[in-house]
Protein backbone atom coordinates (compact mmCIF):
# COMPACT_ATOMS: atom_id res chain seq x y z
CA UNK A 1 0.00 0.00 0.00
CA UNK A 2 1.27 3.19 -0.96
CA UNK A 3 0.88 5.86 1.58
CA UNK A 4 -0.27 9.56 0.54
CA UNK A 5 2.30 11.77 1.81
CA UNK A 6 0.90 15.55 3.02
CA UNK A 7 1.28 18.28 0.56
CA UNK A 8 4.16 21.08 2.01
CA UNK A 9 2.35 24.13 2.58
CA UNK A 10 3.09 26.73 -0.28
CA UNK A 11 5.02 29.05 1.70
CA UNK A 12 7.46 26.18 2.80
CA UNK A 13 8.24 25.61 -0.56
CA UNK A 14 8.51 29.61 -1.08
CA UNK A 15 10.95 29.77 1.61
CA UNK A 16 13.00 26.78 0.24
CA UNK A 17 13.44 27.94 -3.35
CA UNK A 18 14.38 31.34 -2.16
CA UNK A 19 16.67 29.70 -0.04
CA UNK A 20 18.45 27.50 -3.04
CA UNK A 21 18.85 31.09 -5.21
CA UNK A 22 20.94 32.47 -2.51
CA UNK A 23 22.35 29.76 -2.37
CA UNK A 24 23.48 29.32 -5.97
CA UNK A 25 24.18 33.24 -6.47
CA UNK A 26 26.33 32.96 -3.23
CA UNK A 27 28.29 29.83 -5.01
CA UNK A 28 28.38 31.89 -8.08
CA UNK A 29 30.46 34.46 -5.94
CA UNK A 30 27.64 37.18 -5.19
CA UNK A 31 26.11 38.01 -2.24
CA UNK A 32 22.47 38.06 -1.86
CA UNK A 33 19.83 38.15 0.62
CA UNK A 34 15.97 37.77 1.62
CA UNK A 35 14.89 41.23 1.93
CA UNK A 36 11.92 43.93 2.64
CA UNK A 37 8.01 42.22 4.28
CA UNK A 38 9.20 38.63 4.44
CA UNK A 39 11.92 39.68 6.48
CA UNK A 40 9.78 41.87 8.92
CA UNK A 41 6.98 38.95 8.70
CA UNK A 42 9.46 36.04 9.75
CA UNK A 43 10.69 38.27 13.07
CA UNK A 44 7.18 38.73 14.15
CA UNK A 45 6.39 35.22 13.76
CA UNK A 46 3.97 35.70 10.65
CA UNK A 47 4.07 33.77 7.57
CA UNK A 48 6.47 35.44 4.81
CA UNK A 49 4.58 37.10 1.71
CA UNK A 50 6.11 36.63 -1.37
CA UNK A 51 10.07 36.01 -0.62
CA UNK A 52 11.98 39.40 -2.90
CA UNK A 53 15.72 38.74 -3.19
CA UNK A 54 18.30 41.40 -3.22
CA UNK A 55 22.10 40.64 -4.46
CA UNK A 56 24.75 42.32 -6.05
CA UNK A 57 24.61 40.37 -9.04
CA UNK A 58 23.46 42.37 -12.29
CA UNK A 59 20.36 41.69 -13.89
CA UNK A 60 22.74 40.00 -17.06
CA UNK A 61 24.53 37.97 -14.66
CA UNK A 62 21.49 36.68 -12.55
CA UNK A 63 20.05 35.78 -15.83
CA UNK A 64 23.51 33.63 -17.03
CA UNK A 65 22.76 31.69 -13.70
CA UNK A 66 19.40 30.60 -13.94
CA UNK A 67 17.63 28.71 -16.26
CA UNK A 68 14.23 30.06 -16.37
CA UNK A 69 13.97 34.30 -15.99
CA UNK A 70 11.68 36.95 -17.23
CA UNK A 71 13.12 40.44 -17.44
CA UNK A 72 10.32 42.82 -15.74
CA UNK A 73 12.55 45.70 -15.14
CA UNK A 74 15.99 45.78 -16.10
CA UNK A 75 16.11 49.26 -15.74
CA UNK A 76 15.47 49.00 -12.22
CA UNK A 77 17.72 45.57 -12.02
CA UNK A 78 15.07 43.74 -11.24
CA UNK A 79 14.53 40.29 -13.11
CA UNK A 80 12.08 36.95 -11.95
CA UNK A 81 13.63 33.79 -11.15
CA UNK A 82 10.99 30.53 -11.70
CA UNK A 83 12.11 27.70 -9.85
CA UNK A 84 10.62 24.53 -9.28
CA UNK A 85 7.71 26.52 -10.74
CA UNK A 86 7.84 29.22 -7.95
CA UNK A 87 8.84 32.71 -9.49
CA UNK A 88 10.93 35.16 -7.35
CA UNK A 89 11.93 38.07 -7.36
CA UNK A 90 15.56 39.04 -7.51
CA UNK A 91 16.76 42.19 -7.70
CA UNK A 92 20.33 44.21 -7.86
CA UNK A 93 21.50 46.27 -4.71
CA UNK A 94 20.61 49.93 -5.78
CA UNK A 95 20.24 53.91 -5.15
CA UNK A 96 17.94 55.78 -6.64
CA UNK A 97 18.27 58.75 -8.19
CA UNK A 98 15.44 61.90 -8.21
CA UNK A 99 12.09 61.12 -8.54
CA UNK A 100 10.26 62.46 -11.25
CA UNK A 101 6.47 61.66 -10.77
CA UNK A 102 6.73 60.83 -7.23
CA UNK A 103 6.83 57.09 -8.31
CA UNK A 104 9.59 56.02 -10.00
CA UNK A 105 13.42 57.42 -10.07
CA UNK A 106 14.68 59.51 -12.83
CA UNK A 107 17.57 57.08 -12.64
CA UNK A 108 19.31 54.22 -10.21
CA UNK A 109 22.99 53.05 -9.62
CA UNK A 110 23.90 49.89 -8.99
CA UNK A 111 25.12 49.86 -5.26
CA UNK A 112 25.57 48.43 -1.93
CA UNK A 113 23.06 46.23 0.65
CA UNK A 114 23.56 49.91 2.79
CA UNK A 115 22.56 52.25 0.37
CA UNK A 116 19.79 49.96 -0.80
CA UNK A 117 18.01 49.47 2.50
CA UNK A 118 18.24 53.57 2.73
CA UNK A 119 15.98 53.94 0.01
CA UNK A 120 12.86 52.31 1.08
CA UNK A 121 10.35 53.40 2.71
CA UNK A 122 10.12 52.19 6.45
CA UNK A 123 12.85 50.81 8.59
CA UNK A 124 10.84 47.86 9.31
CA UNK A 125 10.84 47.12 5.87
CA UNK A 126 14.78 47.99 5.38
CA UNK A 127 16.03 44.64 6.58
CA UNK A 128 17.93 41.91 5.56
CA UNK A 129 18.32 37.99 6.42
CA UNK A 130 20.71 35.98 4.97
CA UNK A 131 18.83 32.40 4.94
CA UNK A 132 22.32 30.39 4.97
CA UNK A 133 24.08 32.07 7.95
CA UNK A 134 20.34 32.65 9.40
CA UNK A 135 21.35 36.10 10.25
CA UNK A 136 19.66 38.99 10.30
CA UNK A 137 21.24 42.69 8.34
CA UNK A 138 20.04 45.62 9.90
CA UNK A 139 20.96 49.00 8.36
CA UNK A 140 18.37 51.15 9.75
CA UNK A 141 17.52 50.14 13.03
CA UNK A 142 14.87 48.00 11.66
CA UNK A 143 14.58 45.18 14.56
CA UNK A 144 14.41 48.01 17.09
CA UNK A 145 10.91 49.37 15.90
CA UNK A 146 9.46 45.92 15.39
CA UNK A 147 10.38 45.71 18.77
CA UNK A 148 8.89 48.68 20.12
CA UNK A 149 5.98 48.92 17.41
CA UNK A 150 6.98 51.89 15.42
CA UNK A 151 6.56 52.82 12.04
CA UNK A 152 9.06 55.09 11.12
CA UNK A 153 10.41 56.48 7.59
CA UNK A 154 13.93 55.68 6.70
CA UNK A 155 15.86 58.94 6.81
CA UNK A 156 13.67 62.11 5.83
CA UNK A 157 9.77 61.34 5.89
CA UNK A 158 9.46 63.93 3.68
CA UNK A 159 12.14 62.41 0.97
CA UNK A 160 10.63 59.40 1.33
CA UNK A 161 7.22 60.32 1.20
CA UNK A 162 8.37 62.96 -2.21
CA UNK A 163 9.38 60.01 -3.71
CA UNK A 164 6.02 57.51 -3.77
CA UNK A 165 2.70 59.29 -2.04
CA UNK A 166 1.21 55.87 -1.58
CA UNK A 167 3.65 55.69 1.12
CA UNK A 168 1.53 58.32 3.24
CA UNK A 169 -1.20 55.44 3.09
CA UNK A 170 1.47 51.98 3.45
CA UNK A 171 1.98 53.87 6.49
CA UNK A 172 -1.07 53.57 7.94
CA UNK A 173 -1.67 50.41 7.08
CA UNK A 174 1.07 48.99 8.61
CA UNK A 175 0.14 50.79 11.87
CA UNK A 176 -3.20 49.06 11.68
CA UNK A 177 -2.18 45.84 10.49
CA UNK A 178 0.58 45.24 13.28
CA UNK A 179 -1.06 47.41 15.70
CA UNK A 180 2.05 49.91 15.38
CA UNK A 181 1.90 53.34 16.52
CA UNK A 182 3.31 55.84 13.59
CA UNK A 183 6.51 57.90 14.59
CA UNK A 184 5.05 61.47 14.49
CA UNK A 185 7.58 62.79 12.74
CA UNK A 186 6.24 60.43 10.19
CA UNK A 187 3.13 61.08 11.19
CA UNK A 188 3.52 64.89 11.14
CA UNK A 189 5.42 64.35 7.28
CA UNK A 190 1.90 62.30 6.26
CA UNK A 191 -0.44 65.17 7.88
CA UNK A 192 1.53 67.88 5.92
CA UNK A 193 1.66 66.09 3.01
CA UNK A 194 -1.32 64.31 2.35
CA UNK A 195 -2.66 66.51 -0.67
CA UNK A 196 0.77 64.43 -2.49
CA UNK A 197 -1.71 61.95 -2.84
CA UNK A 198 -3.72 63.36 -5.38
CA UNK A 199 -0.52 62.40 -7.78
CA UNK A 200 -1.31 58.95 -7.39
CA UNK A 201 -3.71 57.02 -9.65
CA UNK A 202 -6.91 56.07 -8.55
CA UNK A 203 -6.15 52.48 -8.72
CA UNK A 204 -3.35 52.31 -6.59
CA UNK A 205 -5.77 54.52 -4.11
CA UNK A 206 -8.31 51.96 -4.44
CA UNK A 207 -5.97 48.79 -3.92
CA UNK A 208 -4.50 50.37 -1.26
CA UNK A 209 -7.95 51.40 0.63
CA UNK A 210 -9.03 48.13 -0.49
CA UNK A 211 -6.14 46.14 1.92
CA UNK A 212 -7.03 48.19 4.67
CA UNK A 213 -10.69 47.64 4.91
CA UNK A 214 -9.67 43.53 4.24
CA UNK A 215 -7.46 44.01 7.26
CA UNK A 216 -7.63 43.77 10.81
CA UNK A 217 -9.82 46.46 12.41
CA UNK A 218 -10.72 48.28 9.07
CA UNK A 219 -12.48 50.84 11.52
CA UNK A 220 -9.45 51.95 13.05
CA UNK A 221 -7.75 52.60 9.43
CA UNK A 222 -10.48 55.24 8.65
CA UNK A 223 -10.13 56.75 11.94
CA UNK A 224 -6.03 56.85 11.60
CA UNK A 225 -6.72 58.33 7.70
CA UNK A 226 -9.40 60.98 8.90
CA UNK A 227 -6.63 62.04 11.98
CA UNK A 228 -4.17 62.12 9.34
CA UNK A 229 -6.04 64.37 6.96
CA UNK A 230 -5.66 61.61 4.36
CA UNK A 231 -9.49 60.69 4.23
CA UNK A 232 -10.26 64.56 3.35
CA UNK A 233 -7.89 64.01 0.58
CA UNK A 234 -8.96 60.53 -1.21
CA UNK A 235 -12.74 60.45 0.59
CA UNK A 236 -13.91 63.78 1.17
CA UNK A 237 -17.81 62.16 1.49
CA UNK A 238 -16.65 59.58 4.60
CA UNK A 239 -14.60 62.43 6.10
CA UNK A 240 -17.55 64.70 5.92
CA UNK A 241 -19.03 62.06 8.21
CA UNK A 242 -17.40 63.53 11.02
CA UNK A 243 -19.94 65.51 13.25
CA UNK A 244 -23.20 64.74 11.71
CA UNK A 245 -25.45 63.48 14.64
CA UNK A 246 -27.76 61.10 14.61
CA UNK A 247 -30.73 60.61 17.08
CA UNK A 248 -29.79 59.32 20.38
CA UNK A 249 -32.65 56.64 20.82
CA UNK A 250 -31.61 54.92 17.79
CA UNK A 251 -27.97 55.57 17.70
CA UNK A 252 -26.18 55.71 21.29
CA UNK A 253 -23.01 55.04 19.81
CA UNK A 254 -22.15 58.67 18.47
CA UNK A 255 -22.01 60.49 15.45
CA UNK A 256 -22.43 59.30 11.57
CA UNK A 257 -18.46 58.67 11.71
CA UNK A 258 -18.46 56.47 14.63
CA UNK A 259 -21.01 54.07 13.90
CA UNK A 260 -19.66 53.67 10.51
CA UNK A 261 -16.35 52.98 12.36
CA UNK A 262 -17.85 50.82 14.69
CA UNK A 263 -19.82 48.69 12.06
CA UNK A 264 -16.39 48.23 10.22
CA UNK A 265 -15.08 46.47 12.93
CA UNK A 266 -17.94 44.25 13.41
CA UNK A 267 -17.30 42.54 10.38
CA UNK A 268 -16.75 38.69 10.05
CA UNK A 269 -16.72 38.46 6.57
CA UNK A 270 -14.27 41.15 4.21
CA UNK A 271 -14.65 41.00 0.64
CA UNK A 272 -14.08 44.28 -1.96
CA UNK A 273 -17.95 45.03 -2.24
CA UNK A 274 -19.04 44.00 1.56
CA UNK A 275 -16.08 46.45 3.03
CA UNK A 276 -16.75 49.72 1.16
CA UNK A 277 -20.31 49.17 1.34
CA UNK A 278 -19.96 49.18 4.51
CA UNK A 279 -17.94 52.38 4.77
CA UNK A 280 -20.77 53.65 2.55
CA UNK A 281 -23.68 52.64 4.00
CA UNK A 282 -24.38 56.09 5.20
CA UNK A 283 -22.39 58.40 2.91
CA UNK A 284 -25.58 60.23 1.88
CA UNK A 285 -26.87 61.12 5.80
CA UNK A 286 -24.56 64.21 5.86
CA UNK A 287 -26.44 65.58 2.92
CA UNK A 288 -30.02 64.81 4.07
CA UNK A 289 -29.65 65.94 7.84
CA UNK A 290 -32.97 67.35 9.12
CA UNK A 291 -33.87 67.86 11.76
CA UNK A 292 -38.37 67.65 12.21
CA UNK A 293 -39.80 65.84 15.37
CA UNK A 294 -36.46 64.54 15.82
CA UNK A 295 -33.13 63.77 13.31
CA UNK A 296 -33.92 62.49 10.39
CA UNK A 297 -32.05 61.43 7.44
CA UNK A 298 -34.73 60.56 4.78
CA UNK A 299 -33.97 58.84 1.82
CA UNK A 300 -30.27 58.78 2.76
CA UNK A 301 -30.07 55.50 1.24
CA UNK A 302 -31.03 56.94 -2.28
CA UNK A 303 -28.60 59.59 -2.00
CA UNK A 304 -25.78 57.36 -0.73
CA UNK A 305 -25.89 54.90 -3.14
CA UNK A 306 -25.70 57.66 -5.62
CA UNK A 307 -22.89 59.06 -3.74
CA UNK A 308 -21.31 55.59 -3.89
CA UNK A 309 -21.69 54.86 -7.76
CA UNK A 310 -19.75 58.30 -8.38
CA UNK A 311 -16.62 57.54 -5.38
CA UNK A 312 -16.55 53.83 -7.21
CA UNK A 313 -16.31 55.35 -10.61
CA UNK A 314 -13.44 57.64 -9.51
CA UNK A 315 -11.50 55.16 -7.97
CA UNK A 316 -11.62 53.24 -11.18
CA UNK A 317 -14.16 50.20 -9.45
CA UNK A 318 -14.45 46.97 -11.54
CA UNK A 319 -18.04 47.32 -13.06
CA UNK A 320 -19.50 44.47 -11.12
CA UNK A 321 -18.16 45.27 -7.80
CA UNK A 322 -19.12 48.93 -8.33
CA UNK A 323 -22.63 47.16 -8.94
CA UNK A 324 -22.64 45.19 -5.88
CA UNK A 325 -21.54 48.21 -3.96
CA UNK A 326 -24.12 50.64 -4.91
CA UNK A 327 -26.83 47.99 -4.39
CA UNK A 328 -26.00 47.58 -0.91
CA UNK A 329 -25.63 50.65 0.11
CA UNK A 330 -29.34 51.47 -1.35
CA UNK A 331 -30.93 48.07 0.18
CA UNK A 332 -29.39 48.50 3.43
CA UNK A 333 -32.81 50.55 4.55
CA UNK A 334 -35.34 47.52 3.14
CA UNK A 335 -34.87 45.43 6.39
CA UNK A 336 -37.10 48.31 8.59
CA UNK A 337 -39.94 46.69 6.52
CA UNK A 338 -38.44 43.39 6.08
CA UNK A 339 -41.10 41.55 8.57
CA UNK A 340 -44.10 43.08 6.88
CA UNK A 341 -43.31 42.38 2.79
CA UNK A 342 -45.54 40.26 1.07
CA UNK A 343 -44.04 36.42 0.62
CA UNK A 344 -43.39 37.16 -3.25
CA UNK A 345 -41.98 40.95 -1.66
CA UNK A 346 -39.69 38.90 0.54
CA UNK A 347 -38.95 35.95 -2.42
CA UNK A 348 -37.32 38.88 -4.07
CA UNK A 349 -35.57 40.35 -2.02
CA UNK A 350 -33.57 37.13 -0.54
CA UNK A 351 -33.17 36.12 -3.54
CA UNK A 352 -30.71 38.82 -4.48
CA UNK A 353 -27.01 37.96 -5.55
CA UNK A 354 -26.07 40.05 -2.98
CA UNK A 355 -28.44 38.95 -0.01
CA UNK A 356 -25.62 37.58 2.16
CA UNK A 357 -23.71 40.33 2.18
CA UNK A 358 -26.65 42.93 2.71
CA UNK A 359 -27.77 40.72 5.93
CA UNK A 360 -24.09 40.95 7.41
CA UNK A 361 -24.36 44.21 6.41
CA UNK A 362 -27.32 44.99 8.09
CA UNK A 363 -26.08 42.91 10.86
CA UNK A 364 -22.94 45.42 11.70
CA UNK A 365 -25.03 48.21 10.93
CA UNK A 366 -27.42 47.57 14.41
CA UNK A 367 -24.25 45.99 16.35
CA UNK A 368 -22.99 48.95 15.70
CA UNK A 369 -26.15 51.43 16.86
CA UNK A 370 -29.00 49.62 18.88
CA UNK A 371 -28.13 46.04 18.54
CA UNK A 372 -31.34 44.35 18.05
CA UNK A 373 -30.36 41.71 15.26
CA UNK A 374 -34.16 39.89 15.21
CA UNK A 375 -34.05 40.40 11.30
CA UNK A 376 -31.12 38.79 11.08
CA UNK A 377 -32.07 35.80 12.44
CA UNK A 378 -35.58 36.29 10.31
CA UNK A 379 -34.09 36.37 6.93
CA UNK A 380 -31.78 33.24 7.60
CA UNK A 381 -35.32 31.06 8.96
CA UNK A 382 -36.86 32.39 6.08
CA UNK A 383 -34.47 31.62 3.63
CA UNK A 384 -34.51 28.15 4.96
CA UNK A 385 -37.93 27.80 5.10
CA UNK A 386 -38.52 28.80 1.16
CA UNK A 387 -35.51 26.89 0.34
CA UNK A 388 -37.47 23.76 2.12
CA UNK A 389 -41.21 24.12 0.27
CA UNK A 390 -39.61 25.02 -3.37
CA UNK A 391 -37.14 26.84 -4.48
CA UNK A 392 -36.42 30.65 -3.62
CA UNK A 393 -36.05 31.89 -7.18
CA UNK A 394 -38.00 29.73 -9.09
CA UNK A 395 -37.42 29.38 -13.25
CA UNK A 396 -40.89 31.85 -14.64
CA UNK A 397 -43.55 30.11 -15.77
CA UNK A 398 -44.27 31.77 -18.79
CA UNK A 399 -42.60 34.34 -21.25
CA UNK A 400 -43.18 37.08 -23.71
CA UNK A 401 -43.35 33.98 -26.41
CA UNK A 402 -46.04 32.39 -24.28
CA UNK A 403 -48.20 35.53 -24.12
CA UNK A 404 -47.79 35.44 -27.78
CA UNK A 405 -48.90 32.33 -28.71
CA UNK A 406 -52.16 32.77 -26.80
CA UNK A 407 -52.49 35.73 -28.83
CA UNK A 408 -51.66 38.52 -26.99
CA UNK A 409 -50.01 41.46 -29.34
CA UNK A 410 -46.17 42.87 -27.72
CA UNK A 411 -45.82 46.00 -25.92
CA UNK A 412 -45.59 47.71 -22.16
CA UNK A 413 -48.30 45.73 -21.36
CA UNK A 414 -45.98 42.56 -21.11
CA UNK A 415 -44.20 44.10 -18.19
CA UNK A 416 -46.83 44.24 -16.42
CA UNK A 417 -48.31 40.90 -16.88
CA UNK A 418 -45.45 38.99 -16.34
CA UNK A 419 -44.60 41.03 -13.06
CA UNK A 420 -48.11 39.90 -12.02
CA UNK A 421 -47.56 36.59 -12.87
CA UNK A 422 -44.41 36.40 -11.18
CA UNK A 423 -45.32 37.96 -7.83
CA UNK A 424 -48.47 34.88 -7.94
CA UNK A 425 -45.78 32.49 -8.38
CA UNK A 426 -43.40 33.36 -5.72
CA UNK A 427 -46.62 33.85 -2.98
CA UNK A 428 -47.66 29.93 -4.36
CA UNK A 429 -50.93 30.66 -5.90
CA UNK A 430 -49.94 29.66 -9.46
CA UNK A 431 -47.29 26.74 -9.36
CA UNK A 432 -47.70 25.46 -13.77
CA UNK A 433 -47.70 27.51 -16.62
CA UNK A 434 -50.96 26.23 -17.67
CA UNK A 435 -52.53 27.75 -14.08
CA UNK A 436 -50.41 31.01 -15.24
CA UNK A 437 -51.89 31.25 -18.48
CA UNK A 438 -55.25 30.89 -17.20
CA UNK A 439 -54.21 33.65 -14.31
CA UNK A 440 -53.19 36.09 -17.19
CA UNK A 441 -56.47 35.25 -19.18
CA UNK A 442 -58.53 36.33 -16.47
CA UNK A 443 -56.76 39.26 -14.69
CA UNK A 444 -55.45 40.27 -18.40
CA UNK A 445 -58.72 39.27 -20.78
CA UNK A 446 -57.77 39.26 -24.57
CA UNK A 447 -59.70 42.49 -26.47
CA UNK A 448 -59.08 44.74 -29.20
CA UNK A 449 -56.49 46.73 -28.10
CA UNK A 450 -54.02 44.10 -27.03
CA UNK A 451 -54.74 41.19 -29.37
CA UNK A 452 -52.16 40.13 -31.62
CA UNK A 453 -53.43 40.78 -35.75
CA UNK A 454 -50.97 37.98 -37.16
Amino acid sequence: MIRKTKKEPKRHQKEKVAERIVKKLVDNGFKAFWVGGCVRNLLLNLPPEDIDIATDAKPEEIIKIFKKTVKVGMEFGVVIVFLNGIKTEVATFRSDGEYIDHRHPKQIHFSTPRDDANRRDFTINGLFYDPIKKEILDFVKGKEDLKTGIIRAIGNPLERIEEDALRIMRAVRFAVRFNFKIEPKTFKAIQENAEFLRNISADRIRIELLKMLQGPRPGDAIKILEESGILLVILPEVSAMKGVSQPPEFHPEGDVFEHTYLALNLLEKQTPTLTMATLLHDVGKPQTFKVSDRIRFDLHNRVGSDMARSICVRLNFPHKQLRWIVSLVERHMDFLNIQNMRKSKLKRFLSSETIYEDIELHRVDCLASHGDTFNVDFCYKKIKEFESEESLNPTPLINGDSLIKVGYKPGPIFSSILTKVRDAQLEGIIKSEDEALSFVLKNFPLNNSNVSKE
